[in-house]
């Protein structure tokens, strides 16, 4: 499948902003780099549109299932889809700075030079073996069933649109092409999709479509125009995507159209579930937010009602997170008419909170846009919003508001007015802030797909986890179609010396690090959970709906101290939970712990040593045990550093440490340094793991060929931003009242450029905030420069070498180095602590660069030296540490190098924030909180994941819904919310003029109605059951977790060792100690288990798991089976024994307005 084209030698990168020649900023091409000479400058992004349908797949693997399409993977061991398919690479362009354009490579992409701005480009459509589109014309009249079966074809005509043949069906099958534009022939009908029916099943490329094929398609240079077509021809072939979405009025929204037929409630509940998890939210209960806006307004059997609502909007968002949710769409998540309210409150908190229609997604503009806009009213001026920062909060807090703006448009346009231009500044001459890909000298690489850069990343690198709601899943598997590289933990971690540390000594040294981490734990806070409420578990994972709906309101059962189902486990933050989490591992990838729900240890310490594997010395008691308290309680500001360098000590009188045990206890330190850009003795002993319990799940990965293309997707797609670079901002005026709509903040440059703003969205790193490098007027008040003063910013350096070849195992990702203490076998700890994250780990680097690279970390306080170190001397000792590793025959010299400085870097003065000593709980939320038309963005003002990526990205999200929140006000609310029973046709728009009598004639219809329908269906399965018997039940499944068998083995024996303990720690002959605390112990026991007392319980859960397979695999078959014949069954009962209606319910229907049949199908199937 043929990539993008590669960039020619005398393309300049992005990134060297330097480089430009003026005449690029003033619009004059130059014809050298193939550019024409008419090129109209940038391009409108939404010019390049991924050229693929979304199919029908299961939410719990996002995206993956493209890959079962691609064939070969270029090599690499995992990534969304090749170049090919979707959006070719950001780093691959043919023009550079400000007027930049992608490489087009499918067919139907190239921009024509007649598109209006703005307008969508047509994208191919893809339909699947068996597929139907039922298509409407605009006057809602069935016209046609467009059927595909592959037949997507190229247009002759020079627009490079599609064409799709079409084939009349009586009766139309499901199809699960969704939010698609399609082209039809200039000759054929005007046809518009009804959008708020989904359609479901199973579409896949087809063999003959452009991209999926491999035979080589006619090759077309990315900037070659076809000949302009009359205006006539473009109005009559192709229909804007946001007609298609917005063709029907709200009066005409149905019920149930987006759940699909085929699937059973339990599978539908499943994938909704599924989408919820994956949307950090939890599928069970009401997010607190939730909880505060509709308290007032359901009772608690609503609230399950609610919840299948909005988990099945994540659900649709989830399938297909290229093209935003609609309205129509999520009122055809309910099931009545009546909860199309609900819908909508549901559907107004998700797009505002960002948790559906983020990222580079298309947003289909409402309807009112479509018609005449109302004359602008005098003297009215359009309002601006000024984001100050490129990086990845400020760059996704413009994104979000573009698409904000667009959705709830109606705000602006019923008045006249526009919807706020947003204005980006950026100091840097590049975008991405702490996002940076430096492009290395040699860009010839062998490894990366085409297009791609050979970069070094010389800030953020790991995307830690895909699962369990990371915002970057969507926007770099679902909407960019990045390549990555899925990293794996097969470090070999060498001594000092160069000798490979026996695997057993590092698990042993390891269990011993998250013991002390766990005592250390028994300190942290723990906030008080936030008010929420959950759903009736069990009828969300059925996928059904309460029988009865009446009750009082939830703030009434509360008034009435009613007892209410509290949330239990699930995706919401932890950190306003009083759940305790424990260590279960270390993640050498980001030096993070892996931590669990459990208590933390406060048994003996001397029995927990002898259960890690521990010989404990001579004399000593088993019941010893190491109380931190006094220490904690000698200092106002504990830090975890000493508290840990204490357990340290006290460990040392129970056990015998070696100098390598210290050297190996210190390599975990300097990884958790990195992970914190921080010395441990200053992080807070309370909080510096206050994020604890919201990390993501699934393999780390790194993107290949830079990780700057996401914050580059985010300000091209769909379409470009208004970013103005090399503009630093020194000064900023604001209005610190609540309501600072309307009242003009100044943002001053340094350049003297002054901008008028209605909203600033500032997204500074927190360094620069210390530094007071920006003067606000008024002055910031204190409780804003509290938090900007308790938290720390830390900071991280790299050392980048790149060489001729690899001397090293290219299939490892990491190498680490312990280091050696400053006072030769130390067994002190303070001998450690300078030199052991000095060139502790080196990442290799060849997979994701396209060259032989490693990037070597510098943490904790070698962060710091590396700043007032000269290069000479840090790549010098960089060498010797690799011969070390390698040997002195292997390391050469290497031909470039890079080393960051990230104090001095004026625009960050560091590299992420950190929990200080000093830093209150709520520190996070104070750097978030609003100062009238100031708003704050930036990963230090996300208290649930800071020092992220994502955590930056979702920061970004939160400003865009407080800034839309300050020009629509709340999200408005109905009273009644939901319509009780019974009223329906007295209140409803869809019950138009009916008189009392004609609704009681349609009641009684409609019940003969079900009850004839019911007792049709319940014949039929008795013929069925008679035939072919039950239907095949689904097989249970035997253990497959290792430790519930382990569990069992050793409850008893778990338990008297905690009765014991609990007897001694309280002194009373009759404590005993709770379920919980033997399930945490029991959990401790397991993890710190040698590998042959687990290997028979993992060898059973192996067995039992290809037993399960075989049994799943046995049930699909006889499932199929019976399905078929079940189905062959009804065809023949029903030929002979048609359903005919009975005559008083023939009458009653032709009685009702319209005369409708009883036969006819109420909605589309």
């Amino acid at each position: 499948m043929p990539g993008p084209p590669p960039m020619k030698d005398n393309q300049v990168p992005l990134d060297y902003p330097n480089y430009l020649d003026n005449d690029w900023r003033k619009g004059r091409q130059s014809q050298s780099n193939g550019v024409p000479s008419d090129y109209p400058g940038q391009l409108s992004a939404t010019n390049f549109q991924p050229a693929f349908m979304h199919q029908e797949v299961d939410p719990s693997t996002p995206y993956q299932h493209l890959e079962a399409h691609l064939g070969t993977n270029n090599g690499f061991e995992s990534h969304a889809f090749p170049q090919g398919w979707g959006m070719p690479s950001l780093l691959a362009h043919e023009n550079v700075g400000d007027h930049m354009s992608r490489h087009a490579v499918a067919a139907g992409t190239v921009a024509p030079d007649w598109l209006e701005p703005h307008n969508e480009t047509p994208q191919p459509a893809f339909f699947g073996d068996d597929p139907s589109i039922k298509a409407k014309d605009v006057s809602g009249e069935l016209a046609a069933t467009i059927r595909g079966r592959g037949k997507v074809i190229q247009d002759t005509q020079p627009t490079a649109r599609l064409a799709v043949t079409s084939e009349i069906k009586s009766s139309p099958v499901p199809l699960s092409v969704e939010r698609a534009t399609v082209i039809i022939k200039e000759d054929a009908p005007e046809l518009s999709f009804d959008r708020s029916t989904r359609y479901e099943g199973d579409a896949s490329p087809s063999a003959s479509s452009p991209l999926s094929s491999d035979q080589p398609q006619p090759e077309r240079k990315p900037l070659d125009r076809p000949q302009s077509p009359p205006k006539s021809a473009l109005t009559a072939s192709v229909r804007p995507l946001f007609q298609l979405s917005s063709a029907r009025s709200r009066e005409h929204y149905r019920p149930k159209t987006s759940i699909p037929t085929h699937l059973s409630p339990e599978e539908y509940a499943r994938q909704s579930i599924i989408a919820a998890y994956s949307s950090r939210l939890n599928p069970f209960a009401l997010h607190p937010e939730e909880y505060q806006l509709l308290r007032d307004h359901i009772n608690h059997a609503q609230v399950t009602s609610y919840l299948n609502i909005r988990n099945g909007i994540l659900r649709l968002w989830m399938r297909n997170p290229l093209v935003s949710v609609t309205r129509e769409e999520a009122a055809g998540c309910t099931k009545d008419y009546r909860w199309f309210g609900v819908a909508e409150v549901s559907y107004q908190w998700l797009v505002r909170k960002g948790y559906i229609n983020f990222g580079c997604a298309e947003v289909p503009q409402p309807q009112s846009l479509c018609r005449p806009i109302p004359p602008p009213v005098a003297a009215a001026k359009r309002e601006t919003i000024v984001v100050v920062g490129a990086g990845m909060a400020g760059l996704g807090c413009a994104r979000q508001l573009e698409g904000l703006f667009l959705q709830f448009a109606d705000h602006w346009k019923s008045s006249g007015k526009q919807p706020p231009k947003i204005i980006v500044l950026e100091g840097r001459g590049r975008i991405g802030g702490r996002v940076y890909s430096h492009p290395l000298k040699t860009q010839s690489s062998q490894n990366l797909p085409s297009g791609l850069r050979c970069t070094a990343e010389l800030g953020a690198q790991i995307i830690t986890g895909f699962d369990h709601g990371n915002p970057l899943s969507a926007i770099i598997r679902g909407q960019l179609a990045l390549h990555y590289h899925s990293l794996k933990d097969n470090s070999i971690l060498c001594d000092s010396d160069g000798t490979a540390v026996e695997g057993y000594r590092d698990q042993l040294v390891e269990k011993l690090y998250n013991d002390i981490l766990d005592r250390a734990s028994v300190f942290r806070h723990k906030a008080a959970p936030l008010p929420s409420i959950e759903g009736d578990r069990e009828l969300i994972e059925l996928g059904r709906e309460p029988p009865v709906e009446s009750g009082k309101t939830i703030t009434a059962l509360e008034n009435a101290a009613a007892v209410l189902p509290l949330p239990g486990s699930g995706a919401q933050s932890t950190r306003n939970g009083s759940i305790d989490f424990v260590p279960a591992g270390v993640d050498k990838l980001t030096g993070k712990l892996h931590m669990t729900p459990g208590i933390p240890a406060k048994g003996p310490a001397a029995l927990a040593a002898q259960i890690m594997g521990w010989s404990v010395n001579t004399n000593v008691d088993p019941r010893t045990s190491i109380d931190l308290t006094d220490k904690v309680n000698s200092d106002p500001y504990p830090s975890l550093g000493a508290i840990m360098d204490e357990a340290v000590m006290e460990y040392q009188k129970i056990i015998q440490l070696t100098p390598q045990d210290m050297r190996l206890l210190n390599w975990h330190y300097a990884n958790l340094e990195y992970a914190n850009a921080a010395n441990v003795r200053d992080l807070s002993l309370a909080g510096w793991d206050q994020d604890t319990g919201n990390e993501f799940e699934g393999e780390h990965a790194q993107v290949v060929g830079g990780y700057l293309q996401v914050p580059r997707g985010l300000r091209l797609l769909p379409t470009p931003l208004d970013v103005r670079t090399h503009k630093s901002v020194h000064h900023i005026t604001y209005s610190a009242e609540a309501s600072g709509v309307g009242r003009p903040a100044t943002v001053e440059c340094e350049d003297g450029e002054r901008i008028e703003a209605d909203q600033v969205v500032l997204t500074l790193p927190l360094g620069v905030l210390k530094r007071g490098s920006v003067q606000f007027e008024p002055a910031l008040p204190d409780w804003k420069l509290g938090p900007i003063s308790r938290l720390g910013f830390g900071t991280l350096n790299k050392v980048v070498l790149v060489f001729e070849s690899a001397f090293w195992d290219e299939e490892r990702d990491m190498f680490g180095l312990l280091r050696e203490s400053t006072v030769g076998d130390s067994l002190s700890q303070e001998n450690y602590a300078r030199q052991r994250g000095r060139f502790y780990l080196f990442w290799n680097c060849i997979k994701t660069s396209g060259q032989p690279m490693l990037v070597a970390l510098m943490a904790g306080d070698a962060a710091h030296q590396t700043e007032a170190s000269s290069d000479r001397e840090l790549v010098d000792e960089a060498c010797n540490a690799l011969r070390k590793l390698f040997g002195h025959s292997q390391a050469p010299v290497p031909v470039e190098t890079i080393i960051t400085r990230w104090s001095t870097d004026r625009f960050a003065r560091g590299s992420y924030s950190y929990v200080g000593t000093q830093a209150r709980p709520d520190d996070y939320d104070l750097m978030a909180r609003s100062i009238g038309n100031l708003h704050f963005a930036g990963e230090a003002t996300c208290g649930t994941h800071p020092a992220t990526v994502h955590g930056a990205y979702l920061s970004g999200l939160r400003a865009a819904s407080e800034v839309i929140e300050s020009y629509l006000g709340p999200i408005p609310i109905t009273t009644p919310l939901l319509t009780p029973k019974g009223q329906l046709e007295a209140t409803s728009i869809f019950a138009g003029s009916k008189r009392p009598a004609d609704a009681t004639a349609s009641r009684r219809a409609q019940e003969l109605k079900r009850a004839r329908s019911a007792a049709y269906e319940a014949r039929i399965n008795d013929v069925i059951y008679e035939a072919i018997g039950e239907r095949p039940s689904k097989p249970g499944k035997t253990g497959a977790n290792p430790f519930l068998l382990y569990q069992k083995d050793h409850w008893f024996r778990c338990k008297d060792m905690c009765d014991e303990a609990s007897r001694k720690a309280s002194k009373d002959a009759n404590a005993k100690a709770s379920r919980n605390e033997v399930r945490a112990a029991l959990g401790q026991m397991w993890r710190n288990a040698p590998e042959e007392q687990k290997r028979p319980y993992l060898d059973q859960t192996a067995s039992n798991k290809q037993v399960n397979h075989a049994s799943a695999a046995d049930y699909k078959e006889r499932i199929a089976k019976w399905d078929a014949t079940a189905a062959e069954v009804r065809q023949r009962f029903v030929e002979q024994h048609p359903d005919r209606p009975s005559e008083e319910e023939s009458r009653l229907f032709e009685e009702m307005p319209g005369g409708s049949s009883p036969g006819k199908r109420s909605r589309t199937s």
